[in-house]
């Protein structure tokens, strides 16, 4: 919406030109998210608490978890508050990718408001049925799929990093690779949303990586000097990174342990889904495998833990998903959660450095 004023008043003084720079934009929605979700954190907490609506805790789970019972959920709330005003407030509208990511956001934070809801209603740890779920997310996936092949070109092969021009074909398959990105992300963020902290600082790290990803891919000088595809008007969708970066930090202020107050499948459902379209929409899906590597470490481990025991009777780790193995081993929850923070951190360097090393 700025922009759009900036681009008007900028006939009268050429000063406002200076808000059609993406970098600045993506700066002040940083900002802005950090803020609306610093604000909106204590009056969402206060109506939590005032309703009731505490995070049901597993009967199964860590001993240590039970000190967690009535604690409230639906933190992703004001995340997604602020990360939509943010990005309306910032981006440019008419851009066909930032509609897009925000319906797929807002679509996979309604399947996970209702997950929550159930969860609270019925008092139990087990929202939706996974079947359902599944399903839900496969629609919407699939609703963003389709947006996508209304802009831009047609795609049916994967980059793959590290390498010169080298792709891989999937013909067909490309929008089955798509769902998979999609639906994986969103999966992978919420089973990592186990611990304090533990999934929102990963967010907002893979958010700043992404940001850069879709930046570079939609220069058109940057695109062609680091050799990867050019995608004209993705890099506005690094003001959604950056809303989503700065709403996260604020959210972490509240979420870091002890936890005032947990995130929810609301957001975790939501956000997962959000960075997967943005990795799609600029083309490093396998990059974003690399930058969200603790959420694919995570989803892998459940799979891993639940094709063991089907298999063989035998249980790989402790606990799934991951974290909780070493939960059970005696780690403090702050030292798994800042250690899975550095490994964040290592990840998202390493796919960064794919953009030079060809």
């Amino acid at each position: 919406m700025v922009e759009y004023l900036a681009q008007q008043l900028a006939q009268w003084h050429s000063g406002f030109g200076v808000f059609s720079y993406i970098t600045l934009r993506s700066v002040l929605a940083a900002l802005t998210g950090l803020v609306l979700s610093l604000a909106l954190g204590p009056m969402i907490m206060r109506r939590l608490r005032l309703s009731s609506l505490s995070q049901p805790v597993r009967n199964d789970g860590p001993r240590s978890h039970f000190s967690k019972i009535g604690t409230p959920t639906l933190g992703g709330v004001p995340i997604l508050l602020a990360v939509f005003a943010s990005t309306l407030l910032w981006a440019e509208l008419s851009n066909g990718y930032v509609w897009v990511v925000l319906g797929a956001t807002a679509s996979f934070g309604v399947i996970g408001l209702a997950d929550d809801y159930r969860k609270l209603a019925l008092r139990t740890s087990a929202g939706l049925p996974s079947w359902l779920k599944f399903l839900l997310q496969t629609v919407a996936a699939a609703l963003v799929i389709a947006a996508l092949s209304q802009i831009g070109e047609p795609r049916d092969s994967v980059l793959i990093p590290y390498f010169k021009d080298l792709h891989l074909p999937l013909g067909v398959l490309f929008p089955v690779f798509t769902w998979f990105v999609i639906v994986g992300s969103s999966n992978g963020v919420n089973l990592t949303d186990g611990l304090d902290g533990l999934a929102i600082m990963p967010i907002a790290i893979a958010s700043a990586a992404l940001g850069l990803f879709s930046w570079v891919a939609g220069n058109a000088i940057f695109a062609d000097y680091l050799g990867v595809p050019y995608v004209a008007g993705a890099g506005e969708l690094m003001v959604i990174c950056a809303a989503i970066g700065g709403a996260g930090l604020g959210f972490l202020w509240f979420n870091s342990y002890p936890a005032q107050m947990f995130m929810g499948d609301v957001g975790a459902l939501a956000l997962g889904a959000a960075l997967g379209t943005v990795a799609v929409v600029a083309r490093q899906e396998i990059a974003w495998a690399i930058v969200g590597g603790v959420f694919v470490m995570e989803a892998a481990s459940v799979m891993a833990q639940v094709a063991s025991f089907r298999l063989t009777g035998k249980r790989i780790f402790r606990m799934a998903p991951m974290h909780h193995h070493f939960e059970l081993k005696g780690w403090p929850e702050p030292k798994i959660i800042v250690r899975f923070w550095i490994i964040s951190v290592i990840f998202a360097l390493v796919a960064v450095a794919s953009l030079k090393i060809r």
